[in-house]
């Protein structure tokens, strides 16, 4: 017994030692010194610096000027630069979806006649995914159901093209040429796109005023311009504010698909989708305005299906030599 008490204090001074050289060797962050300063610097004060992220001087949307010298429009645009610079988990995928989608979102636009800058709106609607609300809005475009069957888009138990980019890409076009007509301007349009038309209508009317920027409206909608706008100049000048993503880090557009008819009733998809040389899930990820996975197809509709490219879907048949780039990009 008195050996092994021997011991155990022989190891407790090694450790109690050991303890010592630690805390004698270790440097307080708090007493770290700049070299030619003696005064004593916290860990915030020399390791985090955050910035404000910087206001332009001038924009626009949709060619229509930004009143940025009016003071309560300048602060409404910081507040949405800063949310979504210092969101970083959003705004990253934002412009990484964006590689991928913008191709496709763009020549819709500028064939339909509606200003590239509402690429920009579908970002802040959706993050550029098939997203649902809790309101129950769907899609890239956040179509209600009603809005989407009004401006052509097959909505139904089965079916539902608010998810397909393309025909939702159209009927957004439609709509907004609606609400540009109606109120005379695109920012306007834009804010009708999140309030409604007649909302925003009667608002102008009742504040006596024909401005979204001069108009007092919900908190949502207020906000919704300028949130387009800090969106658009984020992925316009990414490294402004702070985000250095290589050509190579973005999601890469998809080889052009092979195509198939869909048609007959109750058509099980697991077996169309094996006599077809895919899976499923590819299926159902190539189209998903398939809402089932039996099309019983009551109407004896017939539906154009996108199926994987005769290469394959696989990273090193979709990268380009551009895809594999490792500069920083410069703009989205």
């Amino acid at each position: 017994m008195k050996k092994t008490g021997t011991i155990a204090l022989i190891l407790a001074s090694v450790a109690i030692a050991g303890q010592i050289f630690i805390f004698a060797t270790h440097k307080n962050p708090c007493e770290e010194q700049q070299q030619g300063d003696a005064t004593p610097k916290t860990p915030v004060e020399t390791k985090l610096k955050i910035y404000a992220p910087p206001i332009p001087d001038t924009m626009t949307l949709a060619g229509e000027p930004v009143p940025l010298n009016t003071y309560y429009v300048r602060e409404g645009l910081d507040r949405e630069l800063i949310v979504n610079t210092y969101g970083h988990t959003n705004t990253i995928l934002y412009i990484k979806r964006a590689n991928r989608y913008f191709p496709i979102i763009e020549p819709i636009l500028k064939e339909q006649g509606v200003p590239n800058d509402f690429k920009y709106l579908c970002v802040a609607e959706s993050g550029l995914t098939n997203a649902t609300s809790p309101a129950k809005a769907q899609g890239f475009w956040q179509f209600m159901k009603a809005t989407g069957q009004k401006y052509g888009l097959e909505v139904n138990d089965e079916i539902d093209m608010r998810n397909d980019l393309e025909a939702s890409t159209v009927a957004a076009c439609k709509f907004l040429k609606v609400l540009y007509k109606d109120l005379g301007s695109w920012t306007a349009a834009a804010a009708a796109y999140n309030c409604g038309g007649g909302g925003l209508s009667r608002n102008f009317e009742k504040q006596s005023i024909d401005s979204y920027y001069d108009a007092r409206l919900n908190a949502e909608t207020s906000r919704y311009i300028y949130r387009i706008l800090a969106l658009k100049q984020i992925m316009q000048h990414p490294q402004d504010y702070g985000f250095y993503l290589r050509q190579c880090d973005l999601y890469p557009a998809m080889p052009k698909p092979r195509t198939a008819t869909l048609s007959g009733q109750n058509v099980d998809l697991y077996d169309f989708a094996k006599k077809n040389g895919t899976t499923y899930k590819m299926l159902r990820e190539l189209n998903p305005w398939i809402t089932t996975d039996k099309l019983v197809n009551k109407a004896k509709k017939s539906y154009t299906v996108k199926l994987p490219a005769e290469n394959g879907t696989s990273l090193k048949h979709i990268l380009s030599n551009k895809d594999k780039s490792t500069d920083f990009i410069t703009r989205m």
